[in-house]
């Protein structure tokens, strides 16, 4: 799935969030303007509001995920980190399918 990202709604509760997991609101940016990141609904949690998650990697090549909503071109990150090696394995397998 592709998005096409104009703004990011960020916040002290989702900046912390994602701070606490060693990313910063810069990196999180620069990832969606990669090209090679998947995007798929995250149907299990949009409960109130239709969410996603996004894996990839960063500028320095280091697997992460990340959970947003979009609303009208802009992201709002709820939660970012980096992927845990068994992710990082599925992640890999399936990607090297293609």
């Amino acid at each position: 799935m592709k998005i096409k990202v104009t703004s990011f709604n960020w916040d002290s509760g989702n900046i912390e969030k994602c701070q606490k997991h060693g990313l910063s609101v810069g990196l999180i940016e620069s990832f969606f303007k990669q090209k090679d990141i998947f995007i798929a609904p995250d149907v299990k949690h949009s409960v109130k509001e239709q969410r996603f998650i996004a894996i990839g990697k960063t500028n320095n090549g280091r697997p992460i995920f990340v959970a947003f909503a979009y609303r009208k071109n802009s992201v709002r990150p709820i939660s970012a980190r980096y992927m845990h090696n068994k992710e990082i394995r599925k992640y890999e397998e399936e990607f090297s399918k293609n």
